[in-house]
């Protein structure tokens, strides 16, 4: 990684010196556009509307326009802001995690302290992670004054910068107020079973982004075999649509989903007995009316923890005690 903005994070009269990287790329494939009949590149030009030269970026300045009137903002311009010239992260305020919307983050950075840095950014770090406090901060980059959430990831410290309040867009659809909707609790509790018979600890190596890997195969299958590519055979044979699709009564579709995933379960447990305790899944199901469920597909970290299951009764007098755990 390449170090893109240096400054100092500064909170009371500590200053931490540190540098900036950014945390997160672009996996996408780049597509370029091509002229359909010859596969000759599309190419974008700025061209001056004025004298119609094409002009190169060292060449081109931002400008404003108001009433008729244009000015015209140089890179000079923008560095002689006070604002622009300052390189420090401010701690304004400390907050509880939280309490900041997920709605407001925008872009991540890793933060690297200088050498002389290193002692007050391990202070700063086992702060935030001993009061689980996040600090709300406020600093320049790239032409743009910005908030920011300073925390802590791993061994390391993550600003994010925040959209200012006026950048989120309130949701208002009167869809939702006007229209009278009456939930029953045959209703709830089924939805209730099928969230359970869905619910896990969160592990984000187990997704991936299927769009990006079939573009890829698809790419890779025309530089072999051409354009005359036979789809069926790139990605075998692809099931019709869902009978469920066509479900529009919300209990019966409810059903039909809970009863997909008792089938799953099932070839789940076919394939790798389970230890025969009772999931959050089963007693969910049990609590809306329906029959047992099988458990669902253990993850990676329950199938450690089953490998020193105690004995079946043990077991059983503990697993209230696990529900309330998982519950909390």
């Amino acid at each position: 990684m390449r170090s893109i903005w240096k400054g100092a994070i500064s909170f009371g009269l500590v200053s931490v010196p540190v540098k900036v990287y950014s945390a997160t790329e672009d996996h996408d494939l780049k597509l370029h556009q091509v002229h359909d009949k010859d596969r000759g590149r599309i190419r974008y030009q700025r061209r001056c509307e004025v004298c119609g030269e094409v002009v190169e970026y060292a060449d081109i300045d931002k400008a404003y326009e108001e009433g008729g009137r244009t000015v015209v903002i140089t890179d000079e311009d923008f560095e002689s802001l006070p604002v622009e010239r300052s390189r420090e992260i401010e701690v304004v305020e400390f907050v509880p995690d939280e309490q900041i919307d997920p709605m407001f983050f925008e872009k991540s950075y890793y933060l690297e302290p200088e050498k002389v840095g290193v002692k007050p950014y391990q202070l700063l770090k086992r702060t935030l992670e001993q009061t689980e406090l996040t600090a709300v901060v406020k600093f320049a980059l790239r032409q743009k004054t910005r908030l920011g959430a300073l925390r802590v990831r791993g061994d390391v410290m993550v600003l994010q910068s925040l959209l200012w309040p006026d950048e989120v867009r309130e949701a208002a659809f009167p869809i939702l107020t006007d229209t009278e909707v009456r939930i029953s609790d045959k209703e709830l509790k089924m939805s209730s079973s099928l969230v359970e018979s869905l619910s896990a600890e969160f592990e984000p190596e187990q997704f991936a982004d299927e769009y990006q890997e079939q573009l890829r195969q698809l790419v890779e299958a025309k530089l072999a075999k051409g354009d005359a590519v036979d789809t069926e055979e790139t990605f075998g044979e692809q099931p019709e649509e869902r009978e469920g699709a066509e479900v529009l009564d919300l209990m019966e579709a409810l059903r039909r989903s809970v009863e997909s995933r008792r089938k799953a379960s099932d070839g789940a447990a076919e394939a790798k007995p389970s230890s025969g305790s009772r999931s959050r899944s089963k007693k969910a199901a049990d609590d809306a009316g329906e029959s047992p469920k099988p458990a669902r597909s253990r993850s990676r970290s329950a199938a450690k923890r089953e490998d020193a299951e105690p004995p079946k009764e043990e077991k059983a007098a503990k697993a209230p005690a696990r529900r309330r755990k998982s519950a909390s």
